[in-house]
């Protein structure tokens, strides 16, 4: 996974058959709130990506969730495009507010309208959630650059089915023992590991939706790093 220079979207509000009330340019990474930084625009979110109001964000627990989104004002296409939630709008109106990346809010246009229908700012549109499919792609454990020998903190992205995520767990090595990860903020967990008796490679296990279960197994290795990102060999 590449980290390169900042990256810039624009994004445009969006509701459900109602008129938003939030509607603004948003500069950034588009990572945001769910802290994906700059693997929003890399696959396999290629910048289908969507910011969301607190119903749709749930306090980071909807961070990785996937929605199929539709208009069908002149200049939408009426196709439905598939986006991931990225990011927290938290000034967002109406109870579903869905802030599109520039990106994603062109692919809903028929050809050669997608400036039209950016330009409209507040439109309705119809939506519903579905599962996440990233062809080919593995859950990925990116250490946080605060992490150190007695505290671990990964943003866990790429999830497949559900997207987003209910209890992250982790167990050391020579251990049985699972250990609840603490959520931090958007897709981000915690814990603090004593090296001595805990030590490197360590499995994770992620529970989504139904408690359905999946684990990575040594996904954090010997010699681990702040700042990398560890890819796994699983996905749901």
């Amino acid at each position: 996974m590449a980290f390169n220079l900042p990256l810039i979207f624009t994004f445009i509000a969006l509701c459900l058959f109602k008129h938003c009330t939030c509607a603004h340019v948003k500069t950034g990474s588009g990572g945001g709130a769910c802290g994906y930084t700059n693997a929003v625009s890399q696959t396999p979110y290629n910048s289908f990506v969507s910011a969301g109001n607190p119903p749709l964000y749930r306090k980071g627990l909807g961070c990785g969730a996937c929605y199929q989104v539709k208009c069908n004002l002149g200049p939408c296409s009426g196709n439905p495009v598939t986006v991931t939630i990225t990011d927290e709008c938290p000034g967002c109106s109406g109870a579903i507010h869905f802030d599109l990346s520039g990106t994603a809010m062109g692919a809903t246009a028929k050809p050669g309208q997608a400036d039209a229908l950016r330009n409209m700012g507040n439109i309705s549109i119809s939506y519903q959630r579905v599962p996440c499919v990233y062809k080919n792609t593995n859950v990925a454990f990116k250490v946080d650059p605060g992490s150190n020998a007695n505290f671990l903190s990964v943003n866990v992205e790429f999830e497949s089915g559900d997207g987003d995520l209910n209890l992250v767990e982790l167990v050391p090595a020579r251990s049985t023992q699972w250990i609840t990860m603490n959520h931090v903020f958007g897709a981000t967990w915690s814990t603090n590991i004593n090296p001595s008796t805990q030590p490197a490679p360590s499995s994770l296990r992620l529970a989504i939706e139904f408690n359905k279960k999946l684990t990575a197994p040594n996904v954090i290795p010997v010699g681990w790093k702040p700042g990398q990102a560890y890819n796994s060999n699983v996905n749901f």
